[in-house]
């Protein structure tokens, strides 16, 4: 009886195969575009004069919606739900939610004070972030080459600080608001990105959360801490002078929704397809950052930019394409 090997899963029709290469493709590509897209759409649709703190809210609010969408048409919204606990998930969802919220908050800063892809790039640092997360709270170890290519990373950023913050090439603003407003906030987020990404992991093993659940837990954690803020700060007094919707426009929920959409994708692409493939997105999105800026708003990259852009590109691809290997002990 305890022989008896369920073999039948493995048995994949080449229809299947086909089936999902095509969905990894759609996925990919929808989440390529967004997170290119996505720097461009915010700068244009999101007004200098709309409150940060009300798009975030929004935004936090639209993934809980986009979330709950997924699980009801996937038919397991009841299954999700059976064994959730408040306390578990305040747990293990709460500190994410808070430093995501705070995240969030800097990257509405840093879109308003920075080209789109000079964010884009500083943006990527979050990937060694993340790793060196990943082995403080989850002991992932990285390999050689996966370590060459984090420090080329951050050499790109270093190079992007230094040519942002002396150089002319962010349109009208003084040296110290590009570096202080914009290289520094998108930066700090990229500590924080990794460190609640590495909680997220840690808490999906431990806990076993769907990846749907944890944004709806996170989302709304994250707007009672938003919300608790507002008391003493300015984006709070702005509201109460001004009103919720403060420089908001029909199209101002087009980045709000984008952005909602993207956090939907990345669950779909690294469970489809996985980290590699993920990798490769990234990249694929610097280079329709660069594309979609020159397009629309007639500005070719920086000196700096061009310069960067190659290091980043081969340090994504050089960190996805050469993960750590456990090397086996001979008997």
């Amino acid at each position: 009886m305890a022989s008896t090997k369920q073999k039948t899963p493995k048995t994949t029709t080449s229809s299947d195969k086909e089936g999902s290469n095509k969905k990894v493709w759609i996925y990919s590509g929808l989440l390529t575009l967004q997170y290119g897209a996505q720097p461009l759409i915010s700068k244009r649709f999101i007004r200098r004069d709309v409150i940060v703190t009300s798009s975030v809210l929004a935004c936090e609010v639209a993934k809980v919606v986009c979330a709950f969408i997924v699980l009801l048409i996937n038919g397991s919204l009841a299954k999700v739900f059976n064994n959730w606990s408040f306390v578990s998930a305040l747990a293990f969802s709460g500190l994410p939610a808070a430093i995501y919220a705070l995240q969030n908050s800097l990257l509405q800063i840093s879109y308003k004070n920075l080209d789109s892809l000079t964010f884009s790039m500083l943006n990527q640092t979050k990937l060694f972030f993340t790793a060196f997360f990943g082995f403080i709270i989850l002991r992932q170890k990285q390999s050689i080459q996966q370590i060459g290519a984090l420090f080329l990373l951050i050499a790109a950023a270093v190079l992007l600080s230094i040519g942002e913050g002396t150089s002319k090439g962010s349109k009208s603003k003084n040296p110290e608001e590009v570096l202080f407003y914009g290289i520094v906030p998108v930066l700090v987020a990229s500590v924080l990105s990794g460190l609640a990404s590495a909680l997220c992991q840690w808490a999906s093993q431990v806990k076993k959360h769907s990846s749907y659940l944890m944004t709806m837990e996170m989302s709304f954690f994250g707007s009672v801490c938003l919300l608790a803020s507002l008391s003493k700060s300015p984006d709070g007094n702005a509201m109460r002078s001004h009103g919720f919707f403060r420089g908001w426009t029909l199209l101002t929920l087009v980045p709000v929704i984008a952005n909602a959409l993207g956090g939907i994708l990345v669950g779909l692409v690294t469970t489809y397809a996985g980290g590699v493939r993920k990798g490769f997105v990234i990249v694929s999105a610097l280079l329709v950052t660069a594309m979609l800026q020159f397009i629309f708003d007639g500005k070719p990259p920086s000196p700096y930019c061009l310069v960067a852009l190659p290091l980043v590109i081969t340090s994504i691809s050089i960190y996805q394409k050469y993960p750590y290997h456990v090397k086996k002990k001979e008997a």
